[in-house]
């Protein structure tokens, strides 16, 4: 009589495993962390490592990575080309200049992101968009951080793919892991180990990353070290690798804003490791709110452009897998086209109509998904080694569309906060960054404050 019962609880000890650190149909999904992911080609150095041009010295983990085969002075937004150079290449991203390309094998990389949303429930999403070749993962955990590279040992978790401690992101695929339990505050930071036994860099296939993430991340010495809470610490990054997004399980009320857009978005020239990029202070914003959840999600990319390739895709090319399909997306803010504007100099092509018809295409492919859109204005530039007369003309056309034609459901007019208000078409002195392009740390906050945090 007493094996009835004892049958029946291995029985829903048996429905119930399979179910193990997967979602429940009941669940909300949101976005608490993302980034814009680029291609990054392979360049091969002496050695076969890949090896670029160097770093200044004084600050060598705030540029991004670059390509191997990159000029030692590109032309980027935070070192726009003279009349005398060529079109620009891709971009930098941070202070300095740019190291040498990361290139990982047998290692394990320790990736740190800022979530905005909280939770007790995530999952990981890693991407090889870009690559031609399978990427292997080893092993892979998530933590919370202690401080540099140390994490808190009682929260280390490990990472699952159907089950599996291992995972392989095929050639332009996306893999989502197993749900994670534990508990993460809102506005900290999470910890990512990816181990990567085979070589990332190092062969033929491009590497899908972020350049210029504005933040540390670790390279271990040789092996697996993912989730050890002091991790042998061999290099730093200033990218993230194949780390696509961070999700959250949230109540049903809650969303996630995109912030669309090039340098000034990514937070080009702010303090690495501060989190002081404009979205950084909108997301505290938002979630001292506390309710509705909001996640904000940074698809800034260095160097970007609405009608152009170059540093990315452009934005009308990636506008689908950076805003449209990303966890519970709500609502998006667009910030692009200074430097179609810039690279153009006194190219009267694109012109501002060509700009106003690239945006129209971005909140048309945002309405039919249901999004609220809003627009921002561009920021002043004069001082700028790419700008000209011609150039602010158009700056101040599309400016005037964006804040008077109501095709936004909502303008967020950043020209306004950030500039002098004794010469308009420059910086605040107070928030220029000193290349009169991108806002420094105080400018950055000046923007994120200056949201109406009613639009969410």
């Amino acid at each position: 009589m007493r094996l009835k019962p004892l049958l029946a609880c291995a029985l829903a000890l048996f429905v119930t495993l399979p179910a193990l650190g997967q979602s429940r149909s009941s669940d909300r999904w949101v976005a608490s962390w993302a980034t814009a992911l680029v291609a990054r080609p392979v360049g091969q150095g002496p050695g076969g490592r890949g090896q670029g041009p160097a770093a200044p010295a004084a600050q060598p983990a705030a540029p991004a990575a670059a390509p191997g085969n990159a000029p030692a002075t590109p032309a980027t937004p935070s070192n726009p080309p003279t009349a005398a150079t060529a079109a620009p290449a891709p971009p930098g991203g941070g202070r300095g200049g740019f190291p040498a390309p990361v290139t990982i094998s047998n290692q394990t990389i320790r990736q740190v992101v800022r979530v905005s949303v909280g939770g007790d429930r995530l999952r990981v999403v890693l991407s090889n968009a870009f690559g031609t070749a399978p990427v292997d993962i080893g092993a892979a955990h998530v933590a919370l951080r202690d401080r540099d590279s140390m994490v808190n040992a009682g929260s280390v978790k490990p990472v699952t793919f159907s089950g599996s401690t291992t995972g392989r992101i095929l050639p332009g695929a996306t893999v989502v892991s197993d749900v994670v339990e534990l508990a993460v505050p809102p506005v900290s930071d999470l910890v990512v180990d990816l181990y990567l036994p085979g070589d990332l860099g190092l062969g033929p296939s491009p590497v899908t990353t972020h350049n210029g993430a504005s933040q540390t991340n670790y390279l271990s010495a040789t092996g697996n070290h993912s989730g050890t809470p002091a991790m042998t610490v061999e290099r730093t990054a200033g990218a993230w690798f194949l780390l696509s997004r961070v999700e959250m399980a949230a109540a049903r009320e809650a969303g996630a804003v995109v912030t669309f857009g090039d340098s000034i978005t990514d937070g080009a020239r702010s303090t690495t490791d501060m989190n002081s990029r404009w979205p950084d202070y909108l997301a505290r914003r938002l979630a001292a709110r506390k309710r509705p959840a909001i996640g904000v999600l940074n698809a800034g990319i260095s160097g970007n452009q609405v009608l152009g390739d170059g540093a990315g895709v452009s934005a009308l090319a990636r506008f689908d897998r950076d805003v449209l399909m990303q966890t519970g997306v709500t609502h998006v803010i667009v910030m692009e086209g200074i430097n179609d504007i810039g690279l153009a100099r006194t190219n009267p092509n694109p012109s501002a109509p060509d700009l106003i018809a690239g945006h129209k295409q971005l909140i048309e492919r945002a309405r039919a998904r249901g999004l609220k859109v809003y627009g921002a204005t561009l920021t002043p530039f004069k001082g700028a080694a790419y700008w000209t007369a011609e150039g602010e003309a158009k700056r101040q056309a599309l400016n005037e569309w964006i804040r008077t034609s109501k095709a936004y459901d909502a303008v967020i007019d950043f020209d306004q906060v950030t500039r002098d208000p004794a010469a308009p078409t420059k910086f605040l002195p107070a928030y220029d960054s000193g290349d009169h392009l991108h806002p420094g740390d105080a400018g950055y906050k000046a923007m994120g404050e200056a949201v109406d945090l009613k639009l969410f």
